[in-house]
């Protein structure tokens, strides 16, 4: 099985229904470790060396975050700026990283219509967080599109909350099993946009 770490990065966790949903959707499951950020960073002085033993341990990495004015909570920069060192992460000597998975978990309060070219937000899910692949690539990691809950603004129903926390879950279990088609889950817009087509039966 594959060890999956999921870096949590939420400064008002509680007050967000879906993000502690779909946290407690994977926290129990076997080779799944939570890092919660802002819980072991208050004060953002953030502990270089158990980040990378914590990456290097692991085999998927993913980000779990809201969008926040069209980018990740500022911890989640922090992280990237002091963790993803030269010689460690990337460069001809840093091979830390090569071949792990890497993607987010996002959540935003616009729908999907909003993040569209015609839409109020001007640009994509995927082009706002192309950082984000360019950091894989640079890294040598396998990135993936995110998983991502939108129309947060809305309102979401009890049921529609728990169904993306069940998809969670079938998502987790997948990259942790090996059982998801990596290949075929780069090529969608997100990777929960159709679970049962990228999840092999076994």
């Amino acid at each position: 099985m594959n060890k999956i770490l999921i870096i949590f990065a939420h400064p008002t966790k509680t007050r967000s229904k879906i993000n502690s949903a779909l946290r407690a959707a994977v926290e129990d499951l076997e080779n799944v470790t939570i890092n919660d950020l802002y819980s072991n960073y208050p004060d953002f002085l953030i502990d270089i060396k158990r980040e990378q033993s914590l990456c290097e341990e692991h085999d998927v990495i993913i980000f779990q975050h809201p969008l926040y004015w069209y980018s990740p909570p500022s911890i989640i920069k922090e992280w990237l700026d002091l963790v993803l060192e030269h010689g460690w992460a990337y460069g001809s000597k840093g091979k830390a990283l090569e071949g792990k998975i890497f993607l987010q978990a996002i959540t935003a309060g616009g729908d999907d219509s909003t993040y569209q070219k015609d839409g109020c937000n001007i640009f994509t899910i995927g082009e706002l967080t192309s950082p984000y692949c360019a950091m894989a690539n640079l890294c040598n990691m396998n990135w993936l599109p995110p998983f991502a809950v939108l129309g947060i603004h809305q309102g979401l129903s009890e049921d529609e909350v728990k169904f993306h926390a069940e998809e969670y879950r079938r998502a987790v279990i997948a990259l942790r099993d090996g059982t998801l088609d990596i290949e075929k889950a780069k090529h969608g817009q997100y990777l929960n946009s159709d679970l049962n087509s990228i999840i092999r039966r076994l």
